[in-house]
């Protein structure tokens, strides 16, 4: 969210009266006919329904069986697009699957962006050049692994909410967001000289507790209206009867999903049993599994995949591989499972394609599988994308959090008399700073006490000396000392919300009162930090800083410069960057958020840095918010490391020391 105007670039943000009439077709001039209307392929004749006699697709008539891959633009960047739908392609598919964030594209409520990163239509004109048709999944929810499974936070300010129902405050916020969305998709559909053959409906909606069919129903009404009567629209579920008696409704063409763990055919008996004819589909057939902080790196073996896609293909089935590339999760975009364990940065997944889009063992064995059902595209397949090692990169701590909540929070902190959550103070992501003041004397070490109320982690401290941390579903109360008077500061970090299942309504910040002894802490001063702006604006270099020195087991900024060397040819390359010796925290380079790091959970060691992020012309400035503790107590470890190889596979711990 861009709310400076220094900032102006970072990201473009539309207004939800100015969306009608701008398709952001302008600028591919290509794809434009004399009149200016769009144009990707010739509409005559182009069909794309359900053979429900023949149990298949017809495609122009013609029988047809989709390969297909996910790809999700919004965890790769816009530069490496084209570069990652033509290794798919020349894979052997011939259709990429991928889902839309509702709040990737609506930050805020009627504030739209489509540009840059979020430029789905030119993602979608990408694919439909390379030859790759495209099933969309526009949920409104979509799980994903993404923060809330893709509905805006923004969305929980109306505090009764029921998500992904037919509760009348929901349907509007999602009537209006498919209102904007859906007309924008509907020139690109197949019928309509498009990529996008079928289109999804909500996700997984079986395997959520409501169960409501009134809010199918408000769905299937307002994509018929948006895409019209031709469009095949479609659910999944998971290969469970119950699931798909919840989630599945007439007029959408149910499918399953599976992984090989799943017996082939089981899977397509239960999808049978609502669709008794037409097409076989496992809509999300696992290549491999995401991660958790904290647990081991999870990996599928390409033997197992290859021999349940050749039974699928055998039947003629017709098949999406989830994920063919993972992509990461920058920024703050990951989400969580329940009970609560978030996601890592990087959503590689173990998919054939590497989060940097590497090609690996399990790409090829999975091409020389569909090479025996279908014809591999002729032409070399594009290469792995070089990296590059530049080393070791100087870094130096400058202010704390505290010392810098005038660039964080200029508007100043908010009253309250008990805690109010992020959404209540309109932070959506990241850190809010919770302030009030001991109400007695602490000299003996007194239980600060939060019942679980801190979502996610709350690091503490009293007159500017670490206390400890609290954490969710781990960590409920810390002893501390003070005196009467004395500043009680809360940091408290967003994890990533709940992506699936019955506690996507996943509120953060202190969203209980919190106990000292027995007394009830009051009178709080509420910081929301704008981390995004403030380091696009301000922090990106060490000169905005005001350097005093501080303890390194503060929260605290650290900043150094990557100067790309001279006389290598093709630089930069990508890298990725890790972090010996520090603890936990978050990682901006040139102002772009790359992520969390957290090698002191594990497993995700090194982040995924994309070169179009680093310049040649200038030093590259790296900041550092380190959470806990840096190892710049002394100087010859105060680095991190940029290398040439990915580490997703390190060391676990899941105490509360880390």
């Amino acid at each position: 969210m861009c709310g400076n105007t220094c900032c102006v670039g970072a990201c473009v943000v539309v207004k939800a009266d100015a969306v009608a009439g701008c398709r952001g077709l302008a600028r591919h001039s290509h794809l434009l006919d004399a009149s200016g209307d769009r144009v990707l392929g010739s509409q005559a004749n182009r069909t794309f329904k359900i053979d429900y006699n023949g149990d298949q697709f017809l495609k122009d008539g013609q029988p047809f069986r989709y390969i297909s891959g996910s790809i999700h633009y919004s965890r790769i960047p816009r530069f490496y697009w084209k570069d990652r739908l033509l290794k798919m392609k020349m894979a052997g598919l011939n259709a990429i699957q991928t889902y839309v964030p509702w709040n990737f594209h609506e930050p805020l409520p009627g504030m739209y962006q489509f540009s840059g990163d979020r430029d789905l239509e030119y993602f979608l004109q990408l694919a439909d050049e390379i030859g790759l048709l495209v099933i969309l999944r526009p949920g409104p929810y979509i799980c994903a692994e993404w923060d809330m499974g893709g509905l805006p936070a923004w969305l929980l300010e109306k505090k009764s909410i029921v998500l992904r129902s037919s509760d009348v405050d929901y349907l509007k916020a999602v009537d209006n967001w498919l209102g904007i969305l859906l007309p924008k998709m509907k020139p690109y559909l197949y019928q309509n000289g498009g990529p996008i053959i079928t289109v999804q409906v909500e996700n997984e909606y079986g395997s959520y507790f409501s169960c409501d069919y009134n809010y199918l129903r408000f769905l299937l009404n307002l994509f018929r209206q948006h895409l019209g009567e031709d469009v095949v629209l479609f659910t999944t579920d998971g290969a469970v009867v119950e699931y798909l008696q919840c989630g599945s409704l007439q007029g959408l063409y149910a499918t399953v999903d599976f992984g090989t763990g799943g017996n082939v055919t089981n899977g397509f008996l239960i999808q049978r049993t609502i669709e008794p004819r037409g097409p076989l589909v496992n809509s999300e057939f696992y290549t491999g599994w995401l991660d958790h902080w904290g647990e081991a790196h999870q990996t599928v073996s390409s033997k197992a995949i290859v021999t349940t896609l050749t039974d699928m293909l055998s039947r003629g089935a017709n098949v999406n591989l989830y994920m063919f590339i993972g992509g990461t999760n920058f920024g703050f975009w990951n989400g969580a499972n329940t009970p609560y364990a978030p996601q890592p940065t990087s959503y590689d997944y173990d998919a054939p394609l590497s989060e940097a889009g590497d090609l690996t063992e399990k790409y090829f064995a999975l091409r020389e599988a569909i090479g025996k059902f279908e014809k591999l595209p002729e032409g070399p397949i594009p290469p792995s994308t070089p990296k590059f090692a530049y080393g070791k990169v100087a870094m130096k701590q400058v202010n704390t959090v505290e010392e810098t909540l005038d660039i964080l929070c200029p508007a100043g902190p908010i009253n309250s008399t008990y805690p109010l959550t992020f959404v209540e103070v309109k932070q959506y992501f990241g850190f809010v700073l919770y302030r009030t003041t001991l109400p007695k004397n602490c000299s003996e070490p007194v239980s600060l006490s939060s019942l679980n109320g801190v979502h996610d982690r709350a690091y503490v401290s009293v007159n500017g000396v670490p206390q400890g941390i609290l954490e969710r579903n781990k960590v409920f109360s810390i002893n501390i000392t003070g005196e009467a008077g004395d500043t009680l500061d809360l940091l408290v970090e967003n994890l990533g919300r709940v992506n699936f299942g019955s506690k996507i309504d996943d509120f953060k910040g202190l969203i209980y009162n919190l106990t000292l002894g027995s007394v009830t802490l009051k009178d709080w001063l509420i910081f929301p930090l704008d981390m995004e702006d403030a380091l696009q604006c301000y922090l990106s270099s060490d000169a905005a800083f005001r350097k005093s020195p501080s303890n390194s087991t503060l929260p605290s900024f650290y900043v150094g410069q990557l100067s790309i060397p001279t006389g290598i040819p093709d630089l930069p390359q990508d890298t990725y960057i890790q972090f010996p010796n520090w603890t936990k925290g978050q990682v901006w380079v040139n102002g772009f958020n790359l992520g969390r790091y957290w090698p002191a959970r594990g497993p995700q060691v090194t982040l995924y840095v994309p070169r179009h992020i680093l310049v040649t012309s200038a030093p590259n400035n790296i900041t550092v918010l380190e959470l806990e503790r840096s190892p710049c107590n002394f100087e010859e470890k105060c680095f991190v490391e940029m290398v040439d190889k990915p580490v997703l596979d390190g060391p676990l711990s899941s105490s509360k020391e880390s």
